[in-house]
């Protein structure tokens, strides 16, 4: 399969990619001496060319939590064989496994909501930073093609003026020294938010709401798409399955956070 080659994959990997690591951090250690940085969650001044953009503190905050099913990416303490757990065991489902940071609560449950809004962008991208180095061990042996965010449809996108699910994206795609891929993947149409409906509107909600372009770097693809968070996991489902009707060999979920309250 032919590798994608995007302008913003290459920009990316000039901030993030590790050959560059050390010009980074002098660069970091040289502003902080004249712009103390802060955290991106709760504004403490921290030493970012050592924490990266979050304080100590925050950092087990978003992570704190029980260990999540692999599969569907729920809390779980029975797993079966170390794939799947008591609520996925039989299913199918259109993506390999979910990786996620924490579950939908607390420190991180506050994180998501605010990087939704436009004046959090440092805070997004401390986020992203997070996950990229959360996710990147595991990801990295799979050997990934690419990475792309669950994509908004423009009008959401004007009205918030943030799209969350991409800065993420590219900070993970930086990591792992790979390209962002969010040209593949459309949405067709402006679905209702999520938030307000029950588990089988969620799932009619985006039926048909995603088109994958067919193009041939998508043949046997293994591709990592991105999200904010999980709840039911329809929105996820459906746009794998778009990107596997098109020829995607595998798919990987990450996300920042799985909501439990819904099955």
């Amino acid at each position: 399969m032919a590798r994608f080659t995007l302008p913003t994959a290459r920009l990316d990997a000039a901030l993030f990619a590790g050959w560059r690591a050390p010009l980074r951090r002098s660069l970091i250690a040289t502003l902080d001496l004249a712009f103390p940085p802060d955290c991106g969650f709760c504004r403490a001044a921290i030493d970012s060319s050592k924490l990266g953009l979050l304080c100590t503190t925050c950092r087990q905050e978003l992570l704190a939590g029980p260990a999540a099913c692999p599969r569907c990416g729920r809390a779980s303490s029975a797993l079966f064989h170390e794939e799947s757990c008591s609520r996925c065991a039989g299913l199918r489902y259109p993506f390999v496994r979910t990786l996620r940071l924490a579950a939908y609560e607390g420190a991180m449950r506050a994180a998501v909501l605010r990087a939704k809004r436009s004046g959090e962008r440092e805070l997004t991208m401390a986020l992203g930073e997070l996950l990229a180095e959360q996710a990147a061990p595991t990801l990295a042996p799979w050997q990934p093609h690419a990475v792309l965010a669950v994509p908004m449809h423009w009008t959401r996108r004007v009205r918030r003026g943030v799209n969350s699910p991409q800065i993420l994206t590219r900070a993970l795609a930086a990591k792992l020294g790979v390209p962002v891929a969010d040209h593949v993947l459309v949405r067709r149409r402006r679905t209702a938010p999520q938030a307000s409906l029950s588990t089988r509107e969620r799932a009619q909600n985006v039926r048909g709401a995603f088109q994958a372009r067919r193009h041939r770097d998508l043949q046997g693809a293994r591709l990592v798409l991105v999200d904010d968070v999980m709840t039911t996991g329809a929105t996820v489902k459906e746009a794998a399955k778009s990107l596997r009707r098109a020829g995607a060999e595998a798919i990987h979920v990450v996300v920042l956070a799985r909501a439990e309250e819904l099955d």
